[in-house]
């Protein structure tokens, strides 16, 4: 029979021991880092209808595209019903470090998912209607003109748009406001002559001195006759803080992050997680990659940077472009909507919110698929092309990182690596395809 002091004596045994245990092994480098401890719950495949030995076909098929030079390295994540059943990190994160599962990436686009959700927040407390006019927040957009472009494009006129610009047309990007970078004249050039900023590059300033001036710019196209990618979400982003009497960068803190334990999303990387942040790699006209260095990059009328978000001004918080996070912080921010909006007993939406987020707001202006407020959404299995369910939706970054969520089967799934230009690399593509394909239930 045990006694109370022989189990006392055991249970302090085994408290020491587990201690020293996590503390050896984390030592050694065997255990999750603290950035990870809220990670979602893990299970074998098998538990949540998924074959272990055709997810293990994710692996080899990365770790090719890093012995062919193709990338540096990547992170895989797939989680079905709430639970990873697979994540795995290949290559090096930098010239001499392996990838790890903490990395910090640039997150570019995946940024605008966060800002959407935001601005949704402030739509459920009352603070604004997704068919108010943005002039009634941000007045510098009462009046705004179209430029007509002449048919050798080197020249326009300006016309009047037949309605202001609204809240949700900025959503779903049919505003007329573009990216520079787009490449299409004369709004390439405005945009350039203007200073405005994409929020790929260091940024003198703040959100509101860009959106200011991208405000007396001419429109791209009539206000909701088009689907025109831009920065419509950095305007988003100065939207939320007008509102909201907070900067972006505190919102986001306060209100998402902190209560989804997203430890390790930021919008400039603080300087004791440097050394967890992936490096950009540059493909060259032969196929080969090349680390990019701290310098711009410039190619006509796109100018990005790998250091803009630890060198430079800390000022300008792109809601469009600028944070980067971990692949374990943003399946957390994914699987809250999934989940209807809650995680762990934060609640960010509603459910009926995500629902209206993640049906299709915009007819046929985005091509075969559809496009929600602030992702993509399939809408026809047939004309995506890709294994998929109607209704998934997600969207990619910049620098070669992409998610998707399939609420049907209950499934997420993420792809980060850093690379730029990706041309026909196409390996997210593939990730999807080897998630998919490693369901069994």
């Amino acid at each position: 029979m045990i006694t109370a002091h022989a189990l006392v004596v055991a249970l302090i045994f085994s408290v020491s021991l587990n201690g020293y245990s996590q503390t050896a092994a984390r030592q050694a480098g065997n255990t999750r880092p603290r950035s990870q401890e809220r990670s979602l719950p893990r299970a074998t495949p098998e538990a949540v209808g998924m074959s272990a030995e055709r997810l293990s076909r994710i692996r080899p098929t990365i770790q090719q595209y890093v012995d062919q030079g193709k990338i540096a390295g990547a992170i895989t994540l797939v989680i079905r019903r709430g639970r990873v059943a697979h994540l795995e990190a290949v290559g090096r994160m930098d010239e001499s470090k392996p990838m790890r599962e903490d990395a910090i990436f640039r997150i570019a686009s995946m940024t605008k998912a966060v800002t959407s959700v935001a601005v949704m927040m402030l739509h459920e407390e009352g603070k604004l209607l997704l068919n108010d006019p943005v002039s009634k927040y941000i007045p510098e957009f009462k009046g705004a003109q179209v430029a007509v472009s002449s048919d050798d494009k080197k020249s326009y006129t300006l016309a009047p748009a037949k309605s202001e610009i609204t809240i949700r047309q900025l959503l779903t990007h049919t505003s007329g406001i573009t990216y520079q970078f787009i490449g299409a004249e004369p709004w390439a050039k405005l945009y350039k002559d203007a200073g405005i900023s994409d929020g790929l590059i260091q940024s003198e300033g703040k959100i509101a001195d860009n959106v200011k001036k991208l405000a007396k710019l001419p429109l791209m196209h009539q206000p909701g006759e088009r689907y025109s990618y831009g920065l419509s979400t950095d305007v988003l982003g100065y939207l939320v803080e007008v509102v909201s009497g907070m900067t972006l960068d505190e919102f986001f803190r306060e209100r998402m992050f902190r209560p989804l334990a997203m430890r390790d999303t930021h919008f400039f990387v603080p300087e004791e997680k440097l050394n967890r942040l992936a490096a950009v790699y540059n493909q060259l006209p032969d196929g080969r990659i090349k680390r990019m260095g701290d310098e711009r990059d410039e190619r006509s009328y796109l100018t990005y940077s790998a250091s803009f978000q630890y060198k430079g001004p800390r000022t300008y918080y792109s809601g469009g472009a600028g944070l980067v996070s971990t692949i374990n912080d943003y399946a957390r921010f994914l699987q809250m909507l999934l989940n209807g909006g809650e995680l762990d007993g934060a609640r960010i939406l509603s459910r009926k919110t995500v629902e209206l987020m993640t049906v299709n707001h915009v007819g046929e202006l985005f091509g075969a698929q559809g496009f929600g407020l602030g992702f993509s959404v399939v809408r026809d299995l047939g004309k995506g092309h890709e294994l998929g369910s109607v209704g998934q939706y997600g969207w990619g970054g910049f620098y070669y990182t992409n998610f998707f969520v399939d609420p049907k089967e209950q499934l997420i799934c993420i792809f980060m690596s850093q690379l730029y230009p990706a041309n026909d690399v196409k390996l997210h593509e593939r990730f999807r395809t080897l998630a998919y394909q490693a369901m069994v239930d």
